[in-house]
């Protein structure tokens, strides 16, 4: 069955043109001009995934995720016009799956969606330990829970994704690609920032001294561990 996906923008040639190429590669396609109509529809015929714009009128795209993250659990790729590396970073934090940054190759925007789609149906399929255990750190994989000597911490979907694999392999050390073949996806490789700036988002948020850090250890030439 064709996956449905959901293209939430204002710019009704942006829409169209979206939904033509999506349709010409075997998706179901909706769309929608702001966020309130997409999820009105969306609670009727819910999608695989959502491409959403930031700048909607209305109910924006940051607001709107937090809709599509607590009422509909899908994934969301942001479609951007905004350059600042702060708007990216801010929807990402908030639980965004990925971004692209308008104007964009539909090459690579097609790339994009069959990573966040395959990744989503990993995490759907693929059994798991109900939780892991590293010296103080757990981690409920079913709930998507985390604890550091007791104190609940909050993160962002792909930053419990990259303490997941992190924690599963306990003690041995990730290379970056390895690290963003796993949680991002192959079509990730080679863009080593993306495992640098979630792995700073961690060390602030888990250990005692980020700058100085004794939980996610840095292995120099060669990626990353986590140890008790």
């Amino acid at each position: 069955m064709a996956k449905h996906i959901f293209i939430v923008d204002d710019d009704a040639l942006m829409r169209r043109s979206l939904a033509f190429n999506l349709e010409r590669s075997g998706y179901r396609v909706s769309t929608a001009g702001t966020a309130e109509d997409a999820l009105a529809a969306a609670r009727r015929d819910p999608p695989d995934l959502v491409l959403l714009d930031i700048g909607l009128p209305g109910m924006d795209g940051l607001d709107a995720l937090r809709h599509w993250r607590q009422e509909l659990h899908v994934p969301v790729i942001f479609l951007t016009a905004r350059r600042r590396e702060l708007d990216e970073v801010l929807g990402l934090e908030l639980g965004a799956d990925d971004y692209i940054t308008k104007p964009f190759d539909i090459t690579v925007l097609l790339a994009r969606i069959k990573a966040v789609l395959r990744r989503s149906q990993q995490r759907e399929i693929k059994p798991q330990p109900e939780a892991i255990t590293v010296g103080d750190l757990q981690l409920d994989l079913a709930g998507h829970t985390v604890s550091v000597g007791g104190r609940n911490v909050s993160l962002a979907p792909r930053e419990f994704d990259l303490l997941a694999t992190l924690a599963q392999e306990a003690g041995r050390v990730l290379s970056v690609d390895e690290l963003l073949a796993r949680v991002w996806g192959a079509e990730y490789v080679g863009e080593p920032q993306v495992v640098y700036v979630h792995i700073r988002w961690l060390r602030e948020k888990l250990e005692d001294d980020p700058q100085h850090p004794r939980r996610i250890v840095t292995v120099r030439g060669v990626g990353y561990k986590l140890v008790p």
